[in-house]
């Protein structure tokens, strides 16, 4: 029908961002807020994002603050976005989530990445000793989490016999993530969803769309191309105030530590590259009013053939963040996760 919008489903990624002054224990409290809000708010999932070694990030460990987050909701989607599995062994990723999907059963998603999530230096601490894997493993990796989670070693398996506890018949959904044209080739040959993380890698995802669609291969665990896309988004009353709140996050990447006010990153003494990366970054974002971003959005997703999008939302103030949250999802009159205008 001409003029629907081609976004089915609207989720929520949160990185638990540390604001000036506060603390860790406060992004993860406001993290478990946000999730209530989010479910309260129709959104469909809420996912939470791995990142080591940064100052601004409390989101370390999504396994554990999924189930935290899990205690206080009822039925909103809960996951990763996602697990770096190049850091782990399949098998203990695969019995984290069976476990959350044992504890919250048919609400759970794995999704998986293999960026570092860190600089090179924490990667290595990460994976260190003997056993780490090299990074061309990644597929095989993917494989075997899959046949772990649903309890389906083939008999050839060097580890055939091993069951990823504790077993059941519910299985999280598995999602792959990347910004890179390599992750949605892995994932179409997998035959696994596919999740494009938008706000890190602007200019490729036209084109990871097209790759993932034109290799996907049918699976038993998607038997069509499935593609959402993770969009940095601040939504205000006024596009003015967006933009405002918006140089927070640019400042906190130039200035690192942890997340600045308005005022700390109106102030800041940017460099004419850095002002140019602001601009281009804005641009591919969703930041001004209501409709501004709900234009925005089914723009991208339109872009790239996804029919769901997942916000992400830093401001410093976190009373903002969740207006922000608020006004999106009565933009696209969200019920139950869909999209309804």
């Amino acid at each position: 029908m001409p003029g629907m919008s081609p976004i089915k489903r609207v989720s929520v990624l949160d990185q638990s961002p540390i604001r000036e002054g506060g603390t860790a224990g406060d992004a993860l409290r406001e993290s478990a807020e946000l999730a209530k809000t989010a479910e309260a708010l129709g959104y469909h999932r809420f996912w939470l994002a791995e990142h080591h070694n940064r100052a601004g990030l409390a989101c370390v460990a999504p396994e554990i603050v999924i189930a935290h987050v899990g205690a206080q909701t009822s039925r909103i989607r809960i996951g990763s976005g996602g697990v770096m599995l190049t850091h782990y062994a399949s098998l203990k990723v695969a019995e984290q989530f069976r476990t959350l999907e044992t504890l919250f059963p048919s609400r759970i998603d794995l999704g998986v990445g293999r960026a570092p999530g860190s600089d090179m230096h924490t990667a290595r601490a990460l994976s260190h000793g003997p056993g780490a894997l090299p990074i061309d493993a990644y597929p095989q990796q993917i494989t075997d989490l899959v046949h772990y989670l649903e309890d389906s070693l083939p008999e050839t398996h060097p580890f055939f016999g091993i069951h990823a506890s504790p077993t059941g018949s519910g299985m999280p959904e598995v999602w792959m993530l990347g910004s890179s044209l390599d992750s949605a080739y892995f994932a179409a040959k997998l035959g696994l969803p596919f999740s494009f993380a938008q706000f890190i890698a602007p200019e490729t995802g036209e084109k990871a769309a097209e790759t993932y669609r034109s290799n996907f291969t049918p699976s038993r665990w998607c038997a069509e191309p499935r593609i959402s896309v993770g969009v940095s988004t601040i939504c205000a009353p006024t596009e003015a105030e967006a933009i405002d709140l918006s140089w927070s996050r640019y400042c906190w990447r130039f200035r690192r530590g942890q997340v600045p006010s308005v005022e700390t990153a109106l102030a800041f003494g940017y460099s004419e590259a850095e002002r140019e990366y602001v601009r281009y970054h804005r641009a591919q974002s969703a930041v001004g009013d209501p409709q501004q971003v709900k234009a925005r959005l089914e723009a991208i997703a339109e872009q790239l053939t996804a029919d769901e999008v997942i916000v992400l939302s830093i401001t410093y103030d976190f009373e903002a963040r969740l207006r922000s949250y608020r006004l999106v999802a009565e933009a696209f009159g969200l019920v139950d996760g869909i999209a309804t205008l």
